[in-house]
């Protein structure tokens, strides 16, 4: 697949080291030489110096053979522009363009080219600050969770455990654990994160302390597998401080104050003046976000989740230790930097999410084939959950009117459940595969991506004539 990517900062450039694995042919357009060398050191790309929003420099960019256009630069207007010299130069297919403004993702009408043929043509917006909140409200949904990824309009979910010492599932064989879990709890264990590496998950597979856990259950279900496989008294969080005002930040906090006690710090005087004003019950407090004194003086140690969610790094680690040093129960900070997640994943810092991450998780789906309706990466890219919808008949696919047992699935992938009629059905091997059932499957090698959908390929009439 041809794709070009507008912007090598911090999204484009995680968008392109997925992509460029997966064998596609990239192309990566920037302002910056530096960022573009290093992009082309590291990856089999091609790069273009110059601006995103110009005509001369898209053509010059491969924008008559692109299949997909990621717009990815820090500026809205950029991103805006590039699509639509994209569609007015070469009506390029799909154009996808990150929108941080709030002017912009509340007139959804000035880009629904279904009611508006005049509309501008963007196909896909992309807010990563909408997408950082609403992953750190699942995680608030589940006490003690490290993911959370919905699939089927959140029929079903993946979700991360680090199982813990005293649980009754530590020691146990993966096929013995449906005999220890309450009556009518189904789940499927899709994989283990082990030491740095992930494991199959065959029946045989011991679950160890410490292990990350990833399985699959209904949204009703998933709180008794938790509390199995960490069996502490992690409680839900009714006491939460927010580090940082920013967008994520006051969203967070609006969304939050309903049901919780809200606390938020920001060192910008205009910024929380704005907030105390806007919010109903929130509690706003000017400081820095790492100043102990000021932390103890908020009584920090009753605070049950701390996020951090400043626009640095450093802040956002410094002030997530301090404050779990200083007793808050379980902290989440926004890291994007990859050297400092993986230094501080397993320190104190409980949970360490991307923004970058998250957000190229969201994409991937537009870089598969049409009938993958979901794809999230898990684990920071070492793994990816897919969704993918059977289209066809007995006589067009190659799985259609098979058992799960009988299909010559790709190794390292694990069939998660089948969604069929809105009913979540747990996979097993004697289950047939109907037209029209959403799978969801685990990838323990995303690169095996294309295999997947191979096998999901409806053959054409004309070769079976």
């Amino acid at each position: 697949m041809n794709i070009l990517i507008l912007g090598a900062g911090q999204v484009g450039a995680s968008l392109t080291e997925v992509l460029a694995k997966q064998n596609n042919s990239v192309t990566v357009v920037d302002l910056s030489s530096a960022k573009l060398q290093e992009l082309q050191d590291r990856f089999d790309i091609r790069t273009i110096h110059g601006s995103a929003s110009d005509p001369d420099i898209l053509l010059q960019a491969g924008l008559e053979d692109t299949e997909i256009l990621i717009a990815t630069t820090q500026n809205d207007d950029t991103n805006i522009l590039a699509c639509h010299f994209a569609h007015i130069l070469h009506k390029t297919p799909t154009k996808i363009a990150r929108i941080r403004s709030n002017s912009y993702l509340n007139h959804q009408e000035l880009f629904d080219r279904s009611k508006n043929e005049d509309a501008i043509p963007i196909d896909v917006l992309i807010s990563p600050e909408t997408l950082v909140k609403d992953h750190i409200m699942q995680l608030i949904e589940y006490p003690g969770a490290l993911q959370v990824v919905d699939f089927a309009d959140a029929k079903v979910r993946i979700v991360a455990i680090r199982s813990k010492a005293g649980s009754l599932l530590i020691g146990k064989q993966i096929r013995e654990i449906k005999h220890h879990l309450p009556k009518g709890i189904e789940t499927r264990i899709v994989a283990i994160y082990r030491h740095g590496e992930i494991l199959m998950p065959t029946g045989n597979v011991v679950i160890m302390e410490g292990d990350e856990v990833f399985f699959m259950a209904v949204p009703e279900n998933i709180p008794h597998i938790v509390h199995e496989l960490r069996r502490d008294k992690t409680k839900p969080s009714r006491k939460i401080m927010i580090a940082g005002g920013g967008n994520i930040g006051f969203s967070l906090a609006k969304e939050l104050e309903k049901q919780h006690q809200v606390k938020i710090i920001d060192r910008e005087i205009s910024r929380a003046r704005f907030i105390a004003e806007t919010l109903d019950v929130a509690i706003i407090i000017h400081g820095n976000v790492a100043d102990k004194s000021l932390l103890i003086e908020e009584n920090i140690d009753e605070i049950d989740l701390f996020i951090a969610i400043t626009d640095s790094d450093e802040a956002n680690i410094i002030s997530g230790m301090l404050a779990k040093k200083l007793g808050v129960k379980r902290v989440i900070s926004l890291v994007n930097n990859q050297s400092y997640l993986d230094l501080i994943q397993s320190n104190s810092i409980d949970i360490a999410i991307s923004a970058n991450q998250i957000t190229t998780s969201h994409l991937l789906h537009y870089m598969r084939e049409e009938d993958a309706v979901k794809v999230s990466t898990l684990r920071r890219g070492a793994a990816e959950a897919m969704e993918v919808i059977v289209h066809g008949s007995e006589n067009s696919s190659k799985i259609i009117g098979k058992k799960i047992g009988e299909i010559n699935w790709p190794i390292d992938i694990t069939i998660g459940c089948v969604i069929r009629d809105e009913k979540v059905m747990i996979a097993y091997r004697d289950i047939v595969i109907e037209a029209e059932d959403h799978i969801v499957l685990f990838l323990t090698d995303p690169s095996r991506a294309e295999e997947v959908t191979k096998l999901f390929l409806v053959k054409e009439k004309k070769s079976w004539l």
